[in-house]
């Protein structure tokens, strides 16, 4: 089944009115996807710490949390959840502001982060004046003519993508912000998308040959997800192994989730005549950090 809500949608969250009024409102911060430590061995791996990372939608988020404990298709069946699924739609772009500081700590030197609420940028600001390896800047990520081609040499994206996929006119937003993403990135670069979109609902936008990307596929569990039981053959660190598709993007036919409410990392590298996808390739192994 395609994991997508974008027919769901009630407000327009492309809309910086909106998010100026839910950041005001709201003053607490949350994030519905990762924490840094689930994500940290992916960033590590294909995010160099002295490349220049854009942070799209930063937001301000604090927590992670579950957005639901049954599969979000399930209860999209029902009407009550409506006012739920508003709930989880105000803070869907509240997801970078925490990873952000964690990957400064973490050696980062080059971050910017941009969100399209002018609030959001004022308080994040203000509080992380102190950071000077953190920078924000208001921007709408269908128009970031303010960076010059080949900007960056990483882009991440931590529930931006999905919010869009919700607002108005949402396939043109998508292919609006994907355009500006491949514009940004230097050839090499890498654009790092953590989503609840299956292949199915996010290929077809990410595919798209102008682009000239090379995707790798991760799915990792949503936080507090139950580790199988003992015996089972599945390992606790299968996540970290990419996920085979098929020549349209898609997943095979007989590939089964172990968590059916699990987060998806799209690794979109844009390539020229001397790139090359490999995941070996970083000096950073691709495994658990049992130090976090």
């Amino acid at each position: 089944m395609m994991r997508d809500v974008s027919s769901f949608s009630t407000y327009n969250y492309g809309d910086a009115l909106y998010w100026d009024a839910r950041y005001v409102e709201e003053a607490g911060s949350f994030d519905w996807y990762q924490r840094y430590s689930s994500l940290r061995p992916f960033v590590r791996h294909y995010v160099p710490t002295s490349s220049r990372v854009l942070m799209v939608g930063c937001g301000n988020a604090r927590n992670s949390l579950s957005p639901a404990p049954l599969p979000l298709y399930l209860l999209l069946r029902f009407s009550w959840y409506k006012n739920l699924l508003i709930a989880y739609f105000r803070f869907i772009c509240f997801c970078l502001l925490v990873m952000s500081e964690d990957m400064v700590k973490d050696g980062y030197e080059d971050i910017m982060n941009i969100d399209i609420s002018s609030v959001a940028i004022e308080m994040m600001s203000k509080k992380y004046e102190y950071i000077p390896q953190l920078k924000y800047m208001k921007m709408d990520v269908r128009d970031m003519s303010a960076f010059a081609d080949d900007s960056f040499g990483s882009v991440i994206d931590k529930g931006t993508l999905d919010s869009l996929m919700c607002g108005n006119d949402a396939p043109i937003s998508a292919a609006q912000m994907l355009g500006e993403v491949s514009r940004l990135l230097k050839p090499g670069g890498t654009y790092m998308l953590i989503t609840y979109g299956d292949p199915k609902v996010r290929m077809p936008h990410l595919m798209r040959p102008v682009y000239n990307w090379k995707i790798m596929l991760y799915i990792i569990p949503r936080p507090g997800f139950h580790k199988p039981a003992p015996g089972s053959s599945s390992s606790s660190c299968a996540y970290l192994e990419p996920v085979p598709i098929t020549e349209n993007g898609l997943l095979p036919v007989d590939y089964v989730l172990q968590d059916p409410d699990s987060h998806f990392i799209y690794i979109c590298k844009k390539m020229d005549e001397n790139s090359e996808l490999n995941e070996d390739s970083s000096s950073y192994p691709l495994r658990v950090d049992k130090s976090l």
